[in-house]
Order: structure tokens, then sequence, then C-alpha cells
């Protein structure tokens, strides 16, 4: 290592002010000592609460996908449900999440992980759940969110999905990564 590698340091924040705001998330501007000790800005955006994800699962082993056009790509995916936990208990939300895209509720709920969703602008944490033991109500709330359709896939069949990328979002890609490894059912076989 050289003496200047030795003399960086972490960012610090000499000032910061709200550029954007509104009910989903902040821009936040920010004056800051670089790591290699010279002045420069950061701008970082800072979302309410963690979100989470849910990949739902049947007995037959096939995980819940909804689809949804989502805005700022303009694009359709097909994605595990999730979305913000606008401050509630993240299993809370993760349960809500699930009845609110899927109209599914589970009997069975398990934490399998976290992840930094976007570290170099984002503030965001994300939370996935394996829900099991799934049975319909009938509540879902589909049209809000601009979900149009929905699909089961059997785990076994995930990684082809992925690899042709009908499964591209990343969100919901780490959340299966996270159950692939918990249930032991490898999404890529040698």
């Amino acid at each position: 290592m050289t003496n200047a590698e030795e003399r960086r340091g972490p960012w610090v924040r000499k000032s910061t002010k709200v550029a954007y705001e509104n009910p989903w998330f902040l821009v936040r501007h920010d004056d800051v000592i670089r790591p290699d000790g010279e002045p420069g800005t950061y701008d970082v955006i800072e979302t309410p609460g963690p979100s989470v994800f849910v990949v739902a699962m049947t007995d037959a082993r096939e995980v819940v996908f909804v689809r949804q056009h989502r805005y700022p790509t303009n694009m359709a995916t097909w994605e595990v449900p999730g979305g913000n936990s606008d401050g509630e208990d993240l299993l809370d939300a993760a349960k809500r999440e699930l009845e609110e895209e899927t109209g599914y509720i589970a009997t069975s709920w398990t934490p399998l992980g976290s992840w930094q969703v976007m570290t170099g602008i984002l503030n965001e944490i994300a939370h996935a759940f394996l829900a099991q033991g799934l049975s319909r109500t009938g509540r879902e709330q589909q049209k809000e969110d601009g979900i149009f359709d929905m699909r089961t896939v059997p785990f076994r069949d995930l990684a082809a999905l992925i690899k042709n990328q009908e499964i591209y979002d990343g969100q919901s890609l780490s959340a299966l990564l996270l159950a692939s490894i918990h249930l032991e059912i490898p999404l890529i076989k040698n």
C-alpha cells in the first residue's frame, strides 16, 4: 500500500440539504470531503424504510410472480411480490405486500436475509422472506401498482427464465438467490 492509499479515509459530510422530496423518497445533496481528501459533492436517495420481497412458494414448489409495467424503464417485468415497508414491522409489511399484489396469504414465514440495494446512490436495505402454506383470499389490489398478470413457475425452471432474461429484476434475483440457499435448491446445476 502506498502512502497516498494509507491517507485515504472515509467520506466526510460537511453539509447537507434536501434537493427534492416526495412521499416515496428524497434526494439529499451533500458537500463532502472525498476519501482522497479533496472536496466534492455527493447526491444520495433516501427511502422512508427498508423494502421487503417475498418468495411465495406453493406446495408444488412453484414460485408466485407478478408482472407489472415499470415506469422508469418503460418495461414490463416478472417480479416476486414486494415493496417498501413504510415503517411497518418487516414481516407485517411482507404479509401485506404478498396479499396486496397476489391475493395470497401464507401460514409459514421464514426470513431469508437482506442486502444493500444500490450502495452507490441509495440508502435502502432490502429484506427477503419465504412464504409457504399459501391460500388465496381474492383481496389483491393489483391495478394500483400496475400489475396486470400473475403466474407460478416451478423452482427448477427459474434458471432458464433468468438466463433468458424473462426474470431480470434485481430485487427478485436477490430474493431468489437467498431462497435457493435457504432451501438448498440450486438455481444453477453443474
